[in-house]
C-alpha cells in the first residue's frame, strides 16, 4: 500500500494494536513566548541540537526497541466512516498548506499519511509533530544537523544502535525517521511526567531553555486542525 520511499527517493538529495500498547506502557516508568524566525524560516539548515545520550535500564531499551522494530507501511483504520471522512478533510487540508514545501502531490500524502499514523502509534498531537518537524529540518528528508542529527525528526545516529538495528543509514527514510522521532518525543514526555515543555527541550537537547519549545509550540499553530477521534 505504501510506497512513501519510491517516490522520496526522488527529492533532492542536499550535501552535506501491540505495538501501540508497547508504545504506551513507558508511560508507566520514571508548557509561550514568540519563536525565532531563524528556526522557522531558512530551509537549507537543520537547527536541531541534538538528543543527548543516556544510560537505558534493559526494560526501557526493550520496550523501545520494541516500539520501531516494525516498519510495516501504515494502514489507517477507522472506527467509524465519520473518523474517516474526518481523516481524509484533515489530509487534503494539510496537503494544501504543505504543497510549498513538498510539491509531488504523492510525495506529500505519503509522508501526511506516515506522519498521522506514527503520530497517533505513540499517542502525540499531530500538529504537534509537524510543528517539530518544520522547526527542526523545514521539511527535508535528508536535512543534516551541526551535529549529525538526520532526517525529518533530526534523529541522532546513537539512537539506531541503542534501539535499532545499527544502521544509522535508516533514519533518512521516510517512515524510519518519522517513527523513531515519535517514539523518542514519547520516551521523553513519560521520562518527564507528562510535561511537554521540559520533553521537548530534551528532544533538542536543551531541556529547561525557552527557545526550542516555544519556536515548536508556535509551529504547532500553522498545523491545527479540528481532527475527530478515530
Amino acid at each position: 500500500m505504501h510506497s512513501g520511499q519510491n517516490h522520496e527517493q526522488n527529492e533532492q538529495h542536499p550535501r552535506a494494536g501491540t505495538r501501540r500498547a508497547c508504545l504506551l506502557s513507558l508511560s508507566s516508568l520514571p508548557a509561550l513566548a514568540a519563536a525565532p524566525a531563524l528556526w522557522l524560516g531558512a530551509p537549507t539548515a537543520a537547527h536541531a541540537g541534538g538528543q543527548l545520550e543516556e544510560p537505558l535500564m534493559d526494560s526501557v531499551r526493550s520496550a523501545l526497541s520494541a516500539a520501531v522494530i516494525d516498519l510495516a507501511p501504515p494502514e489507517p483504520l477507522f472506527a467509524s466512516t465519520e473518523a474517516r471522512l474526518a481523516y481524509l478533510r484533515w489530509l487534503a487540508e494539510m496537503s494544501a498548506r504543505l504543497r510549498t514545501r513538498k510539491p509531488d502531490a504523492t510525495v506529500r500524502r505519503e509522508f501526511l499519511q506516515t506522519l498521522w499514523y506514527e503520530a497517533r502509534r505513540a499517542g502525540l498531537e499531530v500538529s504537534l509533530v509537524l510543528g517539530l518537524v518544520q522547526v527542526e529540518s523545514a521539511f527535508r528528508k535528508f536535512a543534516v544537523s551541526s551535529v549529525g542529527a538526520r532526517g525529518y525528526m533530526q534523529v541522532m545516529p546513537f539512537w539506531s544502535r541503542l534501539i535499532g538495528d545499527g544502521d544509522a543509514a535508516k533514519l533518512f527514510q521516510m517512515q524510519a525517521n518519522l517513527r523513531f522521532g515519535c517514539v523518542i518525543l514519547r520516551h521523553y514526555l513519560d521520562r518527564e511526567r507528562g510535561n511537554l515543555y521540559m520533553a521537548l527541550g530534551r528532544y533538542n537537547g536543551s531541556r529547561g531553555k525557552p527557545q526550542y519549545p516555544n519556536a515548536v509550540f508556535a509551529a504547532q499553530k500553522r498545523w491545527h486542525f479540528e481532527l475527530a477521534a478515530s
